[in-house]
This record gives C-alpha cells, sequence and structure tokens, in this order.
C-alpha cells in the first residue's frame, strides 16, 4: 500500500528534523544530561514537525538502551513506538476529545504505572480546542503529576491557551521552515522516488507551500501524479492555477517599454485566473528583482510598482470588479514610469544652470569711527546775525503793547527795554536750545552750514516774554512698560479685575527679581485682588521672570471732601489772577524759575559775578559737565561754539 509522501518520509530522529535546529539540540540535550521536565508544550506553524518531534522524543525516552538522543530503533519499544503501537505512548486529540469527561480519563490513566515502559507519555495534540473546565480539570495533574508520566502537548495556537497552562510547561516555538531547506528536501525526495524535476518547478511548489513541509510535500504528491513522471513549471502552474513566471517577465518588460498592446493582449490572457492571484504573483516577482540586482528596474520604480498593487488589493478587498482592478493596476503602473524623481529634478536643474554665474553683490555700511575728534567751529554774533533776515513789527501790534504797558504802570521801563537788543544766547550741540525772541510775530529759522546742527527759531506769540523750552517727559523704563503690559492682559483676562488693578496699584521699581508697587486697594477691591491672585502672579512670572518676587506696599487712599475741593480752586483762582496782574520787570526774563535757572548756566551774559558768567575758552568749552552730556546723549558729528563779542 503507497503512503503518502508527508507520512512515507516522516522524520525518525532528532537529526531528520528540517528547519528546527534550536528545538531539536535542546531536547537531545536534555535526554543526554538527564534534565527532563514532567510536561513540554510545542507550538508553530502547521506542517512544521510537532507531532513529529513528540513522538521521536517519546520513542527516545522509552528506548530500552536508556533516555538518549539517539535511540537504538532495535529494540521492542522503539519498534512499536516508530509503529504507533506503543500501550504506554497515548495520543489524544483536543480537538473530538475536549471535554471534561474525556480529562477526567485521562487523570484516571496517570494514577496506573506503565505496563511496560519506563514512563507513561500523554501527546495531546491540538490542546488549544480544550474547553476551560477541561483546562482547570488538568491544572493540578499538569502540575504535579506521577515520576513516571510526562506530558507532550501540541497546539497551533499558543495564545489561547491559558496563563496557568503556559506557566506548568516548557514551551518550545517551531518556526516556519525556510523555502530553501524545503526546496532541498523536495528534490532529495524526487531524487529518492526516481522521478524528473525542473529546478524552477520545485521551487514554485515549496514557495506555495508557505514555510509548512506538510503542505509542501501534499503539493509535491499532486504535482507527481499531475505530471506523469516530470514535474515541469506549466504542469505545476496548471495544477495551482497560477501564471507562469515567463508571463510575468513579458507583462514587466512590455510596462517598461510603454507597449499598450502587449498589456491588452495580457488583460484578454489574464482573463482565465484570479486577479488577486495575479497581483500576489507580481509582488513576488518584484521582490524576486528587488534582490536580484539585476538593473532591470531600480528600487524607487519598485516601491512605486508595489504601492500600485497595493492599493488594487484594498479596492478588491472592497468587493469590486477583479478584471477591471487588474487593468487599471497596469496602466497606473506604466504611469508610475512617467513621474520623475527628485534626483533627477535636481540634475536637470543643475544642467539648466550650468555655465551661468550669479556674482554675490555685497552692501556693507561704513561704521561711524568714534574715535575721531570731534570739529569744532567758532563764529561770532555778527557772522549769525548777518545770515538772519530783518524783521520788522506790524504797527497794529506795538499800539496794542504800548496800550498793555500803560496799564501796567510802567511806560518809560518798557520803553526802554524794548531799545534793548536781542542777546542770542551761546548753543551746544542739540543739547540746551534756549531762544530770546523779539517782540514780533513770526521768527524765520536759521540755516546752518553743511553738515550742522539745524536750529530754528519757534514761533513766539505777541508778548515780549522770552520763551523757554521745556525738557522732554522722563521716557518709560522697559519695567514700567512691562507693567503696563501687566495690566493689559489682566484686563484681557478679565474687564472688572483690570480696571481694579490699574485703579489700584500703583508701580514702583524692579531691582533683583522684586517688584515693588504700591496697594490702596480697601474692601471690594481688595477683595477682588486676593481672589484672583493667582492669575496676577502668573501674569507678573510671564512678563519679569520666574523668580519674580511681588513686594506689595499698602497705602490708604487720600480723600478729599467737597469744601476743600471749594477751598482749593478758590487758591487756584487767585494764583491764577495774580500770575495775570504780575508785571514783569526784565523782558529777557518770562518768570523767576527762568531766571534762577539762567545764572547756573554757563553762558547767560547777565549773571553777576557768578562762575558761570565768566568767559570760557572755547577748547575747554566741551569739558563742562553739562556740554559732555549732551554731547554722550546726541552724539553730534560737529559743535558750533558762539562766541560773545
Amino acid at each position: 500500500m503507497s503512503l503518502a509522501l508527508a507520512r512515507k518520509y516522516r522524520p525518525a530522529t532528532f537529526s531528520d528534523l528540517i528547519g528546527q535546529e534550536s528545538v531539536s539540540q535542546t531536547l537531545s540535550l536534555a535526554l543526554d544530561n538527564g534534565r527532563l521536565s514532567h510536561a513540554y508544550l510545542f507550538s508553530g506553524l502547521r506542517g512544521s514537525g510537532k507531532t513529529s518531534t513528540a513522538r521521536i522524543f517519546a520513542k527516545a525516552l522509552l528506548c530500552e538502551k536508556g533516555t538518549s538522543s539517539h535511540p537504538c530503533g532495535e529494540c521492542t519499544h522503539c519498534i512499536m513506538a516508530a509503529e504507533n503501537r506503543h500501550m504506554d505512548i497515548i495520543e489524544m486529540d483536543a480537538a473530538s476529545n475536549r471535554g471534561i469527561d474525556d480529562i477526567k480519563d485521562l487523570i484516571e490513566h496517570t494514577k496506573y504505572k506503565p505496563s511496560s515502559a519506563r514512563y507513561k507519555i500523554f501527546i495531546i495534540d491540538e490542546v488549544h480546542m480544550l474547553t476551560n473546565q477541561a483546562f482547570n480539570a488538568l491544572l493540578k495533574t499538569l502540575e504535579e503529576p506521577p515520576d513516571f508520566v510526562k506530558f507532550i502537548l501540541a497546539t497551533t495556537d499558543p495564545l489561547k491557551l491559558p496563563a496557568t497552562i503556559l506557566s506548568r510547561t516548557q514551551h518550545f516555538r517551531f518556526k516556519k521552515i525556510p523555502q530553501n531547506l524545503v526546496q532541498k528536501h523536495l528534490e532529495h525526495i524526487l531524487n529518492l522516488e526516481g522521478i524528473g524535476f525542473d529546478k524552477e518547478a520545485v521551487e514554485i511548489i515549496a514557495r506555495t507551500g508557505a514555510g509548512s513541509l506538510r503542505d509542501s510535500l501534499t503539493l509535491l504528491d499532486q504535482a507527481i501524479v499531475y505530471s506523469q513522471g516530470h514535474v515541469d513549471v506549466g504542469t505545476v502552474t496548471g495544477m495551482l492555477g497560477i501564471i507562469e513566471p515567463s508571463l510575468l517577465e513579458n507583462l514587466i518588460e512590455s510596462i517598461v517599454q510603454k507597449d499598450t498592446g502587449a498589456v491588452l493582449a495580457f488583460l484578454k490572457l489574464a482573463s482565465d485566473y484570479e486577479a488577486e492571484m495575479i497581483l500576489d504573483e507580481l509582488t513576488l516577482y518584484l521582490k524576486s528583482l528587488l534582490l536580484e540586482n539585476g538593473g532591470k528596474l531600480t528600487p524607487m520604480i519598485i516601491e512605486r510598482f508595489f504601492r500600485v498593487i497595493a492599493e488594487s488589493k484594498n479596492l478588491l478587498s472592497l468587493g469590486s470588479d477583479g478584471e477591471f482592478v487588474l487593468s487599471l493596476a497596469l496602466f497606473k503602473m506604466m504611469e508610475a514610469l512617467q513621474i520623475k524623481d527628485i534626483d533627477m529634478m535636481i540634475k536637470g536643474l543643475e544642467q539648466e544652470l550650468k555655465g551661468v554665474e550669479v556674482s554675490e553683490i555685497v552692501v556693507t555700511t561704513p561704521a561711524p569711527n568714534l574715535s575721531a575728534p570731534k570739529e569744532i567751529i567758532t563764529i561770532t554774533e555778527e557772522e549769525i546775525v548777518a545770515t538772519m533776515p530783518e524783521i520788522s513789527m506790524p504797527e497794529q501790534k506795538e499800539d496794542k503793547i504800548e496800550n498793555r504797558e500803560e496799564e501796567a504802570g510802567s511806560k518809560e521801563q518798557e520803553a526802554e527795554n524794548r531799545k534793548k537788543p536781542v542777546e542770542t544766547t551761546t548753543k551746544a550741540a542739540a543739547s540746551l536750545e534756549t531762544t530770546a525772541p523779539e517782540p514780533v510775530a513770526k521768527t524765520t529759522p536759521v540755516q546752518p552750514e553743511a553738515g550742522g546742527i539745524v536750529n530754528e527759531m519757534p514761533p513766539t506769540e505777541n508778548e515780549e516774554a522770552t520763551t523757554v523750552q521745556a525738557a522732554p517727559p522722563a521716557q518709560e523704563t522697559v519695567y514700567e512698560k512691562r507693567f503696563k503690559t501687566l495690566v493689559s492682559k489682566i484686563y484681557d483676562r478679565d474687564y472688572d479685575l483690570g480696571s481694579c488693578f490699574e485703579r489700584n496699584i500703583t508701580f514702583v521699581s524692579f531691582a533683583d527679581n522684586t517688584l515693588t508697587w504700591e496697594s490702596t486697594a480697601e474692601d471690594a477691591d481688595r477683595k477682588m485682588l486676593i481672589t484672583h491672585w493667582g492669575v496676577i502672579n502668573m501674569f507678573v512670572k510671564d512678563l519679569f521672570g520666574v523668580n519674580t518676587k511681588i513686594d506689595n506696599i499698602a497705602k490708604k487712599k487720600t480723600t478729599v471732601t467737597s469744601e476743600q475741593r471749594a477751598d482749593n480752586t478758590e487758591d487756584l483762582a487767585e494764583k491764577s489772577e495774580q500770575q495775570r496782574n504780575t508785571v514783569h520787570n526784565d523782558a529777557d526774563s518770562g518768570s523767576m524759575i527762568e531766571e534762577l535757572e539762567m545764572k547756573s548756566s554757563c553762558i547767560a551774559p547777565d549773571a553777576g559775578n557768578t562762575e558761570a558768567a565768566k568767559e570760557k575758552d572755547p577748547s575747554t568749552l566741551l569739558e563742562e559737565p553739562m556740554v559732555k552730556t549732551a554731547l554722550d546723549l546726541l552724539n553730534p558729528k560737529k559743535v558750533r561754539i558762539k562766541r560773545n563779542v
């Protein structure tokens, strides 16, 4: 009676196992060294040798010559084990005996010693098919069986086993058998059977077996019968219903050459095959091209083809028409060849720009020479007066001035003052701009020399009062600006909170990571600020720094009654009336403050015998503290000094 190749050539020793060297070596060393466990678990792909290994291991345990990795195969126990009729080797199919009653019978057998051998061995195949009750019933016996009992469990899905079973067994994982080993084993069997074959045909069978030696042997058995004594490519492809590799090779060449007619002819031929199978075969063929490195297709083109195939398989999974999806995939592969990769585009751009030189234009800004000495130009009063246009006073305005002088009761003194010449004060580089205007309506600006500082005489009123330019307001510091930003942030967060904060909190200073402010909050405002202190503190640390501390200075509000407001209003009215009735005795000074400032200046001609009124040497004038401060602030290119003659 003929046997199937899978049964006829089943491995009989550990050395006959194909592709499971780690498992066979571990079990052989355990047998040779006497380090045996009471339970083993074999898991892996179907046809990878789990059951065959279990039988080999059982035979090695029962050999009359002792437990060894190389049983004799001649003793009674070895012969009975090889013929699957040993009474002490009990094989159980868990798929058909999966209930708790079957496990109870098995447990009952474990109570009796083996009939003739050294051990009683239980081989439970497809153990993952047992029920939960059966697993629970087996736990105790599997954990502490009698010394003469050995369990060998086999499964294709170890994830379905309870963790309690896995922890009580030694787990051996059988890997998928490589294709080249399967192909060599098939060729060896064909040689033993005396059947001719083509290597390409055996390769197709080994590839179709997908790592399962039993599946490959079954296909080989079928191919031997179908080919009538010679296994060739045409017979195998026709038997398996797959397309021949030569057709795929011609198809790829047609796609590369963009031969639409050849692609359409292939589609007519492919109507006899499944579209998914053709796409799978195309994937395998592209994989072989990538590994061969023959230069037919670049890895970039192969990657594009693979993307097209993957998208087509997704369409097939949605139930699309197979022939249409295959046609679409092939034409998309032709279009993929027209797409330029980034390297080709860069090379093309380099060729276009080849020979074109782009010169660099460097724009530099000359740095000012701060070390150069400042240019000092000395001019006299006559030179300045000569450049100024003559100014005439309208008659109507003179009459109006005379009337005001008569009302003040000092006509003669005012007449003398009008006869006095206008004295032009000394000017330093944009640090002080003080003008003594004549009793005129308008003044004409003075145009300095090129490169100098432009000084203009501001327009004056009709009165004969000397105008002093007000000092510019103090600039805000960086921290004051940050404090204003803090107020705006609080406004954005909560308008009422921002209004309360701005109404009660006043910035004082920021130094040494400490923000100091004054707070006049009371009652409801104070309660609101305390309630939202976390938000305020967060904004403070965001603007002033994480390590910022807040120093809050409490300050009481000053309340002004209605009577005090009335008194203050009357005082202000009296002061303003006094200022309007005050007669100015000196036309060159507008107020007492100006008179004091003029005496403290180094350029006032009528300051008396003070040190500031003495004649200054132009060469040492720049060393004056006030002038030096002005020069440091404004950094002028030229400085003009007027000598009072």
